[in-house]
């Protein structure tokens, strides 16, 4: 009884959160109100700690007592103004939370990178679809109920802003390090989903931010690793890689993350990153487009911005440029004693600095961190894999099935006739064709890794007759559903050969990969699943098994063959 009476409790509380967030103002309309908390606080702080607070550290929950003992450190010596939570688990970092907030003079703003959920970063979580397949999805509102239910998992482990969605345009298939992160390479159905993402999360009490402006779509440089340069005119970006940002901003976006990268069109400075850019944030971002809520730096540490800007001088650039928040910054107690020096110096005013903490400050208020907030360490892991949340993922797995080829040759297999489903790039048997088995009950089952032999795959085709149904899933196995999929050459050709019979393909993998499969196009029958993932799997058998009719479309052009908006 006390159990469900808690549960109840908690539910309650839940509700009359959303409930005040749906009735209080929108951020960006905050910022003109000026609350009455924001210019107290404001008020008690010398000049080194609203420095301070425009510094945001790194913090996980899965390293050492060590580690997590130097963040209290710093949370308290340098009173920083929030954290970026990274890798860990949900019930550690509520605790975390809890401890690090009782060591903050001013409470902490708590964000995370969770393009795809808490399940992003933190094991024992939900991760959502990747933004490529959202990007196939035609059902908005089942994304915009995703943004609800990311805003309730990040507000029920003490989180307050989403560094998400991305809305970068990816129309370069190269792209290493946007690729399946972006909805695709449509500008009008990344500012669509885009939307409907950011107004769930915002809708459910929680901040956002939007990347990577001005769009990191067209690069194949990983900004972590080396400075992108992107080489279009001015008309082009405001064109396309910016849109997205435009009409967002329109939508009341609450912030914008800076991208790194050189941009010459729009600042002819040699080798300067757009996030030290001030003709990029402050001329274009806040005074052409108007924009007036929180602006991020990317991570601070990465080769994009501090290769030809070392030793801290990127952080007071980056102020200087018109950044809200530097994240991640190389050494952040060296970098709020070389702001001061700049003010000294008059490189920047501390006027620019109290613009900036004001924003953070009004951010605070509206996350309801004017009160004193601890995160319940009970039942953390029951409250962030709700039932409904899973539903919904399924949902929107299902929504994003592909269909290229063949819907009649697959409305016309048979469930009683022998039927042999080979995975490819797999070792061991699949969800795929497990859930396949439970209609197909004469079927047979064969795996061909991604080290297969010639002799491993002559053996399994020697098994199959002219009168056989045969299915064949490509599975990419890696973390990540990037491009160039490990499969052999001798595997490729099986495909190719394979794809001229009666056969059906699924491919659980980025569609990009199609390029790389010659011949593939010429199947009777290819379904795109998108990524590895258990729930994509039940919905390609749903497909398969004539269940569910497969409503997506490419959101990228993958191929020659297959183009952007293809689907059957």
């Amino acid at each position: 009884m006390k159990k469900y009476l808690f549960t109840y409790a908690l539910i309650a509380v839940l509700l009359t959160s959303l409930t005040a967030h749906a009735q209080q103002p929108s951020y960006i309309d905050m910022l003109g109100q000026q609350p009455k908390w924001v210019d107290s606080v404001f008020k008690k702080l010398s000049k080194k700690q609203k420095i301070a607070q425009l510094f945001f550290v790194a913090a996980y929950s899965n390293k050492s007592a060590r580690f997590t003992d130097s963040i209290a450190k710093v949370i308290k010596k340098e009173k920083v103004g929030g954290l970026v939570f990274f890798q860990g688990g949900p019930y550690r970092q509520a605790v975390l939370t809890n401890q690090y907030q009782k060591k903050a003079r001013v409470p902490l703003l708590i964000a995370s990178d969770g393009e795809w959920g808490l399940g992003m970063r933190l094991d024992s979580t939900i991760a959502y679809p990747y933004q490529m397949a959202l990007g196939a999805v035609q059902n908005k509102e089942l994304i915009y109920k995703m943004g609800l239910e990311v805003a309730k998992d990040f507000r029920r482990i003490g989180m307050h802003m989403n560094l998400a969605p991305d809305v970068d345009v990816n129309n370069n298939a190269k792209n290493p390090v946007i690729n399946y992160r972006s909805f695709g390479e449509n500008k009008y159905n990344v500012t669509e989903k885009a939307g409907a993402y950011l107004k769930g999360m915002q809708d459910g009490g929680l901040l956002v931010s939007i990347k990577h402006y001005p769009g990191h779509g067209d690069t194949d440089v990983d900004s972590h690793f080396d400075l992108p340069q992107l080489k279009f005119t001015k008309e082009r970006l405001d064109s396309l890689e910016m849109y997205p940002f435009k009409e967002l901003i329109k939508q009341g976006a609450a912030g914008v993350m800076i991208a790194h990268m050189n941009i010459p069109s729009l600042d002819a400075t040699p080798n300067m990153p757009s996030t030290l850019s001030k003709p990029i944030v402050t001329g274009i971002l806040k005074e052409q487009q108007k924009f007036k809520g929180i602006i991020i730096s990317d991570a601070m540490g990465m080769k994009g911005v501090v290769k030809y800007f070392k030793d801290g001088e990127a952080d007071v650039m980056g102020i200087i440029a018109g950044n809200d928040i530097l994240e991640l910054s190389e050494n952040s107690k060296r970098a709020v004693k070389m702001v001061r020096q700049a003010i000294k110096d008059q490189r920047l005013t501390i006027e620019r600095i109290d613009e900036s903490v004001k924003k953070i400050l009004t951010a605070k208020y509206w996350a309801g961190l004017n009160k004193k907030q601890r995160v319940n360490e009970e039942n953390v892991y029951e409250d962030v894999n709700r039932p409904e949340s899973m539903v919904l993922l399924q949902q929107l797995a299902d929504a994003s099935m592909t269909l290229l080829r063949g819907r009649d040759f697959i409305q016309a297999l048979t469930p009683n006739k022998r039927t042999f489903m080979i995975d490819v790039g797999l070792s061991a048997t699949s969800k795929f064709q497990q859930e396949m088995a439970m209609v197909y009950k004469n079927s047979i089952r064969f795996n061909l890794d991604k080290a297969a032999t010639p002799a491993d795959i002559a053996n399994v085709l020697s098994q199959i007759t002219p009168e056989d149904q045969v299915i064949i899933a490509i599975h990419d196995t890696r973390t990540r559903p990037g491009n160039n999929m490990p499969l052999n050459a001798d595997l490729k050709a099986m495909i190719s050969n394979m794809a001229t019979k009666e056969v059906a393909f699924v491919l659980f993998a980025n569609p990009y990969n199609l390029a790389a499969i010659p011949g593939i196009e010429n199947s009777r029958a290819l379904l795109v699943a998108y990524q590895k993932e258990e729930f994509m799997q039940k919905a390609a058998a749903s497909v398969l098994k004539n269940q569910l009719i497969p409503t997506g479309k490419l959101p990228v052009t993958a191929s020659t063959f297959f183009k952007y908006g293809d689907g059957l």
